[in-house]
């Protein structure tokens, strides 16, 4: 059976090709013989039932997944956030007539700034992400490998023959707005409407209509350390050494500790002082965790982290964005929290949340900014001065037993210390 050929342009209707073969599997008939695992919803394709998990609508977000890309063999999606993403799935570019509307793509879709949007392509051909043609077709030759078809299984774009279990796939675009939520989608055959709404779209800060800049859902609250407390964590700073602080990054099953001057620039030294860490954990419990039981309705009853960090303009400290809660290690992370403890003492280093516009935001000295981990964020450079800061997380008594469950997967992880702040 040859897969049907794919109709483009103008006119025509959109279509769903059956899947080619891809290792490991090789079934007679040479199309994979994958299983559908959500059936919600039924298709007539060619003339047969069709099960699939319900496709992305309007104003639904995207799933996240972690996918090859030529820059990076564990590409984040969820990094993307920020801007607006087009996600052009064409499954494999030897589907007949996908070559054509590859070319039509590349041809008509003009590429916006970066700052604006990107594109990526995804296909579950491996050759595909080594064919020089099929690459110049995306800007910067961004594609993802989806292997097993398991990406475009969760954006709903597989169905399965209820009568023989043979795939078909539906090659689609979508158009996602800076919270990676769909602002737009259609079939690989609609090209034309691609082309003129990514020339249409506002600024990202502006995605959400209205003259007002979006605002990240975050809590700022002032005088949670008091000065001297302060002046005596910088001190501290100053008195030990300091070490190269890292992230951590997800390898496999594991959660890694890893250093990359590319994507983080400051220095932290670990508070081993328990008068400093029980006057922390007292002036937390008193002053914050109220307020965030009053804004966000969270019990929060653990402290991670008992630190002083340097961001230094000598080295532009800065912190690229991310999310502080994407591996197994660090699942258990609900709420992350800023305290400057000295905001008059340096320029830049604010903090700002991409996928809620490009407003930024600081604390006052002993003040703090309160967030989900889920949140993109990223610590801008300082640009004169030196900035000191504290930067626990918290987490609840359910939490800790997350975290207790993987701990065994964390290796060559920051100098974490936890305990009770209630």
């Amino acid at each position: 059976m040859n897969a049907p050929v794919l109709k483009t342009g103008k006119g025509a209707s959109p279509s769903w090709v059956r899947i080619p073969p891809c290792p490991p599997y090789e079934p007679t008939g040479g199309y994979c013989d994958i299983a559908c695992h959500a059936a919600v919803s039924l298709w007539e394709v060619n003339g047969l039932t069709m099960t699939n998990a319900k496709t992305l609508e309007w104003g639904e977000p995207a799933p996240y997944f972690s996918a090859p890309a030529p820059v990076n063999p564990r590409f984040d999606f969820s990094s993307l956030a920020g801007r607006f993403v087009v996600l052009v799935f064409f499954g494999d570019s030897k589907i007949a007539g996908m070559s054509d509307a590859l070319s039509e793509f590349a041809t008509k879709v003009i590429p916006r700034d970066d700052s604006i949007s990107v594109c990526f392509g995804v296909t579950s051909r491996a050759s595909d992400r080594e064919d020089t043609t099929v690459l110049s077709r995306f800007h910067r030759s961004r594609v993802f490998l989806d292997a097993d078809w398991a990406i475009a299984r969760k954006y709903g774009l597989v169905a399965d023959n209820n009568e023989d279990g043979r795939a078909a796939f539906k090659p689609t675009w979508f158009v996602l707005d800076p919270t990676l939520r769909v602002y737009a989608r259609g079939t690989i055959a609609e090209i034309d409407r691609l082309a003129a709404l990514v020339q249409q779209l506002p600024h990202p800060s502006r995605h959400a209509g209205g003259v007002q800049e979006a605002w990240a859902p975050v809590l700022l609250v002032p005088r949670v350390l008091p000065p001297s407390l302060c002046k005596a964590l910088i001190d501290y700073y100053n008195q030990h050494d300091a070490y190269e602080s890292g992230f951590m990054r997800a390898e496999g099953d594991k959660t890694v500790g890893v250093n990359d001057t590319s994507f983080k620039r400051r220095q932290d030294v670990n508070i081993d002082s328990e008068e400093l860490r029980t006057a922390l954990r007292v002036s937390v419990s008193r002053r914050l965790l109220p307020e965030l039981k009053r804004a966000f309705q969270y019990d929060a009853t653990r402290v991670e982290r008992y630190i002083v960090a340097c961001y230094d303009s000598k080295t532009q400290g800065f912190f690229r964005a991310h999310r502080d809660n994407t591996t197994p290690g660090t699942a258990h992370r609900r709420f992350a929290v800023t305290i400057n403890l000295n905001a008059e003492g340096f320029e830049g280093g604010e903090l700002r949340f991409p996928e809620y516009g490009s407003r930024t935001y600081k604390a006052p000295t002993g003040g703090a900014v309160v967030f989900s981990c889920s949140l993109l964020h990223e610590a801008l450079p300082v640009t004169s001065g030196v900035r000191y800061a504290t930067l626990p997380f918290l987490y609840g008594t359910q939490d800790a037993e997350t975290r207790l469950r993987s701990s065994s997967s964390v290796v060559d992880a920051e100098r974490i210390t936890t305990s009770k702040v209630t």
